[in-house]
C-alpha cells in the first residue's frame, strides 16, 4: 500500500492534497478504501471538466437568446396534423416484429420527494390495480409486441425473441424488484440492468469532497452519463448482437409514456432520423419546461432560465403559438448507428453544474451537514448529444394523452400521484366512450371518474368496441386480463358484472 507522502506527492499537482489529511487516524481497512476512491478518479480529467465549466458559467442570457432559432417546420411532425398515422404505425409495427426496436429507461433516482426511499419505478400511484409505474410499463411492451407480431405474423416467425428488449439503467435494487415479480411476464432473457458511472463531488474551489475521512462523496454522473455507460458496460454491442437498430429512449416517471410508440418510431423512420424527440406543446411561455431549438444551427434543449422574457414572449403571427414551444418531456428516438458514434463525440460536451447541499469533513475531522449549498456536483444530460445529429426531428403529442409526470407528492397538488392517477382515468375514460360504452349519466363523474384499463387488454384504446359497445359501465371499474386471457369487469365477465345491483363508487 502506498504511504501518506507518496499520494501527497500525487495529488499535490493537481490542489488535492488534502483528501489524505486524516491517512494517520484511518485503519488498515479505510486506508484501502480510500486508496481505491482516488485510484477511480482521474484527476486530469476532475481539474479540466472543473475549468471548462467555472469559464462557460458566465454566458448571459443575452448571448443565448442571440443565437437560437426555431425547429424548422421540415423537421417537425405531429400527432394531430397529419393524416399519416396509419402509415408510421404500420411501420412501426413492422420493425418491432422484427426485432429491429429497443426500449431504453433512464436511471430516474429515489423517489424521496414521493416521500420514499426506493426507485421511482417502484412506486404505485395509487390506481385500482395498485401497479408500480414498472408493471403498467412493462405490460406496455408485452401488448405492443403482440399487436406487432399479429400485424406481422411471418416475420415474427422468423425472430427467436419473444419480449421487445428493455434496457434499464437502475440500480441492484430494482433488479431485485423485478426478480420478485417474475420479471412482470416478459421474458426475463430481455431484460438488461446497468449502472451508470460516478464522479467526485466538488466545493466550489474545485477541491474534492470527504464525505468521510476515508471515503470521497460520489454523485450519479447525470442521465447523459448514458453514452460512456452504453458503451463501457457492453450494453451497445448486446444490442447489436439482437439486431436491434433503433432505441425508444425514456424516463420513468411518465405514467402515460407510450413504450415502443409504433407511431413515433414509423415517423421517425419515414424522415430517416438518427436522432429525435418527443415534445408537448407549451402554451404559456412562463412554464418552467426546456424548448428543443437550434442554437448556432444545432439543435439543443434550451432551459426556461436561459431565455430571456422577450424571447419566451415571441408568438406565431399566423397560428398565434409561442415560436418556442416544444416542451422538452424526455422521450426520445436514437438509432443504433448514431448511438455508436457518440461514444468518442461526447467527451466534447461540458458538464452542467448542479448547486448542492453536500456533507464533508471540515478541517478539525468533523462531519458536517450544510444547511444552504456548498459544493457542486457535474453532470451531463442525454439530451447533449442532439447537437451531433445530422438528421434531427420533432414528434409533437397532445400533452393529456402522453404525458403527465411523477415528480412530487400529493402536497404539491402537481405532477404528483392524485394527478396522475387523475389523467390516467380521465384517458381510459375516453377510449371506452369513443369505443361505444355507455356511463349513467346521472352520476356525476367530475373528479371521482376511476376507469383503469390493463395494458394488456388495450395498449391505446383498441380493441374495447367489442367488449364495451352499447354496454352501461360504472366508475370505479378495473378491467383486466385473467389467467386464461378473459377480459374481466372488476373481476367478472361483462355479464356478471351488468348484473351487479349495487352501484359501485357510489
Amino acid at each position: 500500500m502506498m504511504e501518506k507522502q507518496q499520494l501527497e506527492s500525487l495529488l499535490k499537482p493537481y490542489g488535492q492534497e488534502h483528501l489524505v489529511k486524516f491517512w494517520d487516524e484511518l485503519s488498515m481497512d479505510q486506508r484501502q478504501q480510500l486508496l481505491s476512491d482516488i485510484n477511480e478518479i482521474n484527476f486530469d480529467q476532475v481539474v479540466s471538466n472543473f475549468n471548462k465549466v467555472k469559464s462557460e458559467m458566465g454566458m448571459t442570457q443575452k448571448q443565448v437568446d442571440s443565437q437560437i432559432k426555431p425547429v424548422p417546420t421540415e423537421a417537425k411532425g405531429s400527432l394531430e396534423n397529419t393524416d399519416q398515422i396509419e402509415d408510421y404505425e404500420l411501420q412501426g409495427l413492422k420493425a418491432i416484429a422484427q426485432n429491429q426496436v429497443a426500449v431504453l429507461l433512464l436511471a430516474s433516482g429515489q423517489g424521496t420527494r414521493l416521500g420514499v426511499s426506493y426507485p421511482k419505478g417502484m412506486y404505485s400511484v395509487g390506481l385500482l390495480s395498485d401497479k408500480s409505474l414498472y408493471q403498467i410499463q412493462a405490460e406496455r411492451l408485452l401488448k405492443i409486441k403482440k399487436i406487432a407480431d399479429q400485424n406481422f405474423p411471418d416475420l415474427a416467425a422468423k425472430c427467436d425473441q419473444n419480449s421487445i428488449p428493455w434496457y434499464i439503467m437502475a440500480s441492484e435494487q430494482t433488479e431485485k424488484f423485478f426478480q420478485t415479480n417474475n420479471f412482470f411476464g416478459l421474458d426475463r432473457k430481455s431484460v438488461q440492468f446497468f449502472e451508470q458511472y460516478q464522479l467526485p463531488c466538488l466545493t466550489n474551489e474545485g477541491k474534492v469532497i470527504l464525505d468521510q475521512k476515508y471515503k470521497i462523496s460520489k454523485a450519479p454522473d447525470g442521465n447523459g452519463g448514458l453514452y460512456r455507460a452504453l458503451y463501457q458496460r457492453g450494453i451497445l454491442e448486446d444490442m447489436k448482437k439482437r439486431g436491434v437498430k433503433y432505441v425508444h429512449i425514456y424516463c420513468v416517471d411518465n405514467i402515460l409514456v407510450k413504450m415502443a410508440d409504433p407511431v413515433f418510431i414509423g415517423f421517425c423512420l419515414s424522415k430517416d432520423a438518427d436522432c429525435a424527440a418527443k415534445v408537448v406543446k407549451k402554451v404559456e411561455a412562463e412554464e418552467k419546461v426546456g424548448v428543443i431549438c437550434k442554437v448556432n444551427d444545432q439543435y439543443q434543449v434550451v432551459e426556461y432560465s436561459e431565455i430571456c422574457e422577450h424571447t419566451r414572449n415571441l408568438r406565431d403571427e399566423a397560428s398565434g403559438d409561442l415560436v418556442y414551444n416544444a416542451g422538452n418531456i424526455c422521450n426520445h428516438f436514437m438509432s443504433v448507428d448514431f448511438l455508436s458514434g457518440i461514444h468518442e463525440r461526447e467527451k466534447q460536451l461540458a458538464y452542467h453544474v448542479a448547486e448542492k447541499k453536500i456533507a464533508f469533513i471540515d478541517e478539525s475531522g468533523e462531519r458536517i451537514l450544510p444547511k444552504s449549498n456548498n459544493g457542486i456536483k457535474l453532470e451531463k444530460f442525454v439530451f447533449d448529444v442532439f447537437t451531433f445529429s445530422e438528421r434531427f426531428a420533432i414528434w409533437e403529442v397532445p400533452r393529456d394523452q402522453e404525458f403527465s409526470p411523477l415528480k412530487n407528492s400529493d402536497e404539491a397538488k402537481k405532477d404528483c400521484p392524485a394527478t396522475c392517477r387523475a389523467d390516467l382515468y380521465a384517458q381510459h375514460y375516453t377510449w371506452l366512450k369513443n369505443a361505444g360504452a355507455l356511463f349513467d349519466h346521472k352520476m356525476d363523474y367530475g373528479g371521482r371518474v376511476m376507469f383503469e384499463i390493463s395494458p394488456l387488454v388495450s395498449y391505446n384504446g383498441e380493441g374495447l368496441r367489442q367488449h364495451v359497445a352499447g354496454k352501461m359501465l360504472k366508475s370505479p371499474l378495473r378491467i383486466e386480463l385473467d389467467q386464461m386471457d378473459s377480459i374481466k369487469f372488476n373481476d367478472l365477465d361483462m355479464d356478471n358484472y351488468q348484473k351487479e345491483d349495487i352501484l359501485m363508487g357510489a
